[in-house]
C-alpha cells in the first residue's frame, strides 16, 4: 500500500488548510486511516484517526479546530485544519493500518508551516 499526501503549505495564524492522503489500495476490510505530525525536535504525535466505519478520534490540542474525514470509495482521508496556530507547524504524515494496529503503512509527509 502506498500513501500519497498533499495539501501542505504556508499559512498565516488563524488560516485554514486541507490535507489529503490517497492510498493506492485498501487491503484491510476494517481499517484506520489517520494523521500524525512531527514538529522539529519533537516526537511524532497523533493528530486524528478515522475508522472505516466512521468513528473518529482527535488529539486534545486539535479538537474543535481540525476535522478528519474519509472517502472509502477513493481510499482517501482528509484533514480540514481551521484556526491554525504556530504550534501546528510540523510535517504531517498519513497512516493506514488494520483495525488492531498490527500492520500499518506511512505516507511521505507534507509540511505545514503556520507563520505570519
Amino acid at each position: 500500500v502506498q500513501l500519497q499526501a498533499s495539501g501542505g503549505g504556508l499559512v498565516q495564524p488563524g488560516g485554514s488548510l486541507r490535507l489529503s492522503c490517497a492510498a493506492s489500495r485498501s487491503i484491510f476490510s476494517i481499517n484506520i486511516m489517520g494523521w500524525y505530525r512531527q514538529a522539529p525536535g519533537k516526537q511524532r504525535e497523533l493528530v486524528a484517526t478515522i475508522v472505516s466505519g466512521g468513528s473518529t478520534n482527535y488529539a486534545d490540542s486539535v479538537k474543535g479546530r481540525f476535522t478528519i474525514s474519509r472517502d472509502n470509495a477513493k481510499n482517501t482521508v482528509y484533514l480540514q485544519m481551521n484556526s491554525l496556530k504556530p504550534e501546528d507547524t510540523a510535517v504531517y504524515y498519513c497512516n493506514y493500518a488494520d483495525y488492531y494496529g498490527l500492520h500499518d503503512y506511512w505516507g511521505q509527509g507534507t509540511l505545514v508551516t503556520v507563520s505570519s
